[in-house]
């Protein structure tokens, strides 16, 4: 057994790199970032009033003084005159500064009759937003980064009606076992449901991949044959249950005579241990997650989601953890790196639930995070620290 920190190196190594494509911008929100973005011009372009009132030479706006309006500046329609000595401009919100002006007066420091205002005694001639206030022309936003719907807006503001980001990874969900039947069918007397593709397949769809479910793969070496030939264009092949050493554990050998090269089998964590990985001959990966749905699960958590990150260009790097206080105590773990289900409680502090068996998904649907407990780690007392992975 290799440790979860070995394992996820050797994912890492394995994980295709990043494929470019060019989307438009209304498609980018959610979306890995891979170029740069330049600006290519200032924003504002102009010097531009950031209140409505009367562009005015800042060397006049003194208290009751009087001056005459020539023209108006309207957002996207500026006043083509020049301010000149005793002169104002009406001028409201984003509009160009006229030539001439450089200050506004807010209209509520003002008293207009006809063409003529008179400024108030604690009138203050300011409010003008500098050309290039927001950003140059040349300014960056750099890559890689998942982008936020702020991102897209400052995107758009300069002047990039697309982008380049990482195409989504196509990921191909197996799920194996005589024992499996899918939602809505009758299942026979020793079956149940395939849960764990659905709970992967909308992990992997929140993280930005595109997964597919494949037909469930029967415990025959013809039947992960064909379901491997199905999966064929996937950049990730996803398999479900089979990872283990039983006799009718046959993930491993069946992507062996599939020409895959195994990287490892086997973690040292719980739950979770009979994890695998490795490469078929075109350079598809595979993934093969243990059967358990809390253990399929928590392998999402801990290694599918981070190396999903790094096939889009994200840094390579383990799930984040925080550091919180214990809510209860924890006894001593064993020698396998140990998540457990847990939830915070309102003051922050988190307790792990008294049930861990790893088939048990209505624990797993109550739980926001999972407890780590470091290998051969002590017992641990309400109000020690704890590291804690977010799951929701």
């Amino acid at each position: 057994m290799i440790s979860v920190s070995e394992a996820l190196d050797r994912l890492f190594a394995l994980a295709p790199g990043p494929q470019p494509e060019e989307v438009p911008l209304v498609e980018a929100a959610g979306r890995v970032l891979l170029r740069p973005v330049v600006a290519i011009r200032h924003q504002p372009p102009f010097a531009a009033s950031a209140m409505d009132g009367y562009a005015v030479r800042a060397a006049e706006a003194g208290s009751r003084v009087r001056l005459r309006v020539v023209g108006e500046s309207a957002a996207g329609r500026g006043f083509s005159g020049r301010i000149g000595p005793g002169e104002a401009a009406r001028i409201l919100t984003g509009a160009p500064l006229p030539e001439g002006a450089d200050a506004v007066v807010i209209q509520e420091e003002v008293t207009r009759e006809g063409d003529t205002i008179t400024l108030s005694a604690d009138a203050v001639a300011a409010h003008v937003r500098p050309a290039g206030n927001d950003f140059p022309p040349g300014a960056r936003l750099e890559a890689p980064r998942r982008l936020s719907p702020a991102e897209v807006a400052l995107i758009a503001a300069m002047g990039h009606p697309t982008v380049t980001v990482a195409r989504r990874p196509r990921v191909a969900i197996l799920s194996t076992g005589d024992e499996l039947a899918m939602p809505g069918e009758v299942p026979g007397p020793d079956q149940i449901y395939a849960a764990n593709a659905f709970g992967l397949h909308a992990l992997l769809m929140q993280e930005g991949a595109r997964p597919s479910l494949l037909p469930i793969a029967g415990d025959r070496p013809e039947a992960l044959a064909a379901a491997f030939d199905l999966a064929r264009g996937a950049d990730l092949v996803l398999t479900i249950g089979g990872a283990s050493v039983g006799d009718h554990d046959l993930v491993a050998p069946a992507a062996q005579a599939a020409g895959a090269g195994l990287s490892f089998h086997k973690v040292a964590m719980r739950p979770g241990k009979p994890l695998l990985a490795g490469r078929f001959p075109d350079g598809t990966m595979l993934l093969g997650l243990p059967g358990n749905p809390v253990s399929a699960m928590a392998c999402g958590a801990i290694f599918l989601l981070p190396l999903i990150r790094a096939m889009l260009g994200l840094p390579a790097r383990p799930a984040p953890r925080l550091r919180v206080p214990l809510a209860a105590p924890l006894p001593p773990n064993g020698p396998r790196e140990h998540y457990l289900r847990g939830r915070r409680d309102p003051d922050g502090s988190v307790r792990a639930f008294e049930r861990q068996d790893s088939s048990l998904l209505s624990v797993l649907a109550e739980a926001d995070c999972l407890v780590v407990q470091p290998p051969l780690a002590p017992a641990l007392q309400a109000g020690n620290d704890v590291e804690i992975v977010l799951i929701r």
